[in-house]
């Protein structure tokens, strides 16, 4: 097994003992065992646990990424854009691996610090560009700053909205009514918006 494949092992593994046990329950001597390579090869590509956990959280992290760009693809209106985002995103935190590695456990295991930088990195950075194709026109006059701050008005509020429903007991309820209310709030931004209305910051 080349050196990437090994890890690409070791990853698929450690995502699937996660997701199923939880980080505290999950060993390393598991990892291995389930990637059918020795714990020295582990420590070729991973310092410990906690590196090979955060290589898993990217993974999941960065597949409801591409999941949320694709959906976002091929809607003209930016409104039905930022609906179907919310909708690809609403989908991927009902996901076990993103209610288990990212929403359960990623807090706890990265820290507050690091897990947010890993948040900004890959959501919220989709989420400002769906905010900027919104909001972002000439129409509406909204400058760069009062853009940054409606971007991280909407990532607080999606956030905890994720973590709301990933752990809820019945996710896809959960999901519904988070649609509709951000639904109401966008249609209200968006009457709001185009009936002329001004802000200054």
């Amino acid at each position: 097994m080349s050196s990437d494949a090994t890890k690409r092992a070791l990853v698929d593994v450690a995502e699937q003992l996660f997701t199923a046990h939880g980080y505290t329950a999950t060993s390393l001597d598991a990892i291995v065992a389930g990637a059918e390579v020795t714990k020295g090869a582990l420590y070729h590509h991973f310092s410990g646990k906690q590196a090979i956990f955060e290589a898993a959280f990217e993974r999941v992290e960065s597949r409801a990424t591409a999941g949320i760009a694709v959906a976002t693809e091929g809607h003209d209106d930016p409104w039905e854009k930022a609906q179907a985002g919310l909708r690809a995103f609403l989908d991927a935190v009902q996901e076990p691996a993103y209610r288990r590695i990212v929403i359960s456990d990623g807090p706890s295991v990265l820290g507050h610090e690091r897990y947010r930088e890993q948040e900004e990195r890959s959501t919220y950075a989709i989420l400002d560009e769906i905010v900027r194709s919104v909001l972002g026109t000439d129409a509406y006059d909204l400058d760069e700053q009062l853009l940054d701050t409606f971007t991280r008005i909407f990532f607080g509020a999606m956030s905890a909205a994720g973590g709301a429903v990933a752990v809820s007991d019945d996710p896809a309820a959960a999901a519904a009514r988070v649609e509709a209310a951000i639904g109401f709030i966008l249609a209200g931004l968006q009457q709001l918006l185009e009936s002329g209305a001004t802000w200054r910051s």
